[in-house]
């Protein structure tokens, strides 16, 4: 397993492949699986993945959310702010998170909580870009060795290190491995993933009833757009001045800095709003 994604990144421009190819080679030796295997399951995720990225109506049994993917879609198309892929990928994001609230099979990538952020993005480019699922398949890996690292030098729990371990991790993920799938450098890769975590260093985990719904569900579409945005500013050579590594750390001592109510304990931030506070007593009321 790497511990770091310099080391990552270097071992992948040394041998001119890849940050996926290094991932896969790796974990083949380490769980004495086959790369053939290892790609068939992976390629199951990317199903599992798809499907849930189906909008419908929905509802979640608590009734907080269910329909704003479906809402959204409607909308965006009679018109969006934004690009195709952009509004494809929020609307799925939504739509894979509403999923899981709903109850329904998803992919937890890194976590249930921030499981629509790296389908939503991989999806959205690889349909408007026209790119085979063969390579979708292995920009998952690339992401997987991402998520590898930060889970080994960080955590990617909102209950130990704030929405930042989660929604921050997700969407770093998603950068890189769209940055491979765009033809990015290996570089380009962990430049992305560090941009990601900056872009939303210090973000609390304050689920309302602490049910991964609000606001949960629309942060995975707003990790979907931030993890666009760094990987479109690394395509285009702008640099993280922090190293990726450090970024990383610097992830970790300030999920250590949060205060308990502000991870994932619905204690503080929006969950100890009144509205959030009251919503049981008037839901009942009603």
């Amino acid at each position: 397993m790497f511990t770091s994604l310099k080391e990552l990144a270097l071992k992948a421009t040394e041998n001119d492949v890849k940050i996926s190819e290094i991932v896969i080679e790796n974990e083949s030796e380490e769980t004495e699986v086959p790369k053939e295997e290892l790609i068939l399951r992976m390629s199951e995720n990317l199903r599992v993945m798809r499907e849930a990225s189906e909008v419908k109506k929905q509802c979640s049994a608590s009734g907080l959310c269910g329909e704003n993917a479906y809402n959204y879609s409607f909308s965006a198309n009679k018109g969006s702010l934004l690009s195709d892929i952009s509004s494809k990928a929020m609307e799925y994001a939504m739509s894979i998170a509403e999923h899981n609230a709903c109850m329904g099979k998803i992919v937890a990538a890194p976590t249930a909580g921030s499981c629509g952020i790296l389908p939503a993005v991989l999806l959205a480019v690889s349909e408007e870009e026209n790119i085979p699922d063969e390579d979708v398949v292995m920009a998952l890996f690339n992401a997987a060795g991402i998520g590898q690292v930060i889970a080994e030098k960080a955590c990617l729990a909102g209950a130990e290190g704030g929405c930042q371990a989660e929604c921050g991790s997700a969407s770093a993920m998603a950068a890189s491995a769209v940055v491979e799938l765009m033809g990015g450098t290996p570089e380009m890769c962990i430049n992305a993933a560090a941009l990601t975590i900056k872009f939303i260093l210090g973000l609390v985990c304050d689920p309302v009833k602490g049910l991964v719904e609000v606001p949960c569900v629309k942060r995975n579409a707003s990790g979907a757009i931030n993890a666009l945005t760094a990987a479109e500013l690394s395509l285009c050579g702008v640099k993280s001045f922090i190293p990726a590594d450090e970024v990383i750390e610097a992830m970790n001592e300030v999920g250590k800095m949060m205060n308990y109510r502000l991870k994932e304990t619905a204690l503080g931030g929006l969950a100890a709003t009144e509205i959030a506070k009251n919503l049981h007593t008037e839901r009942t009321d009603n």
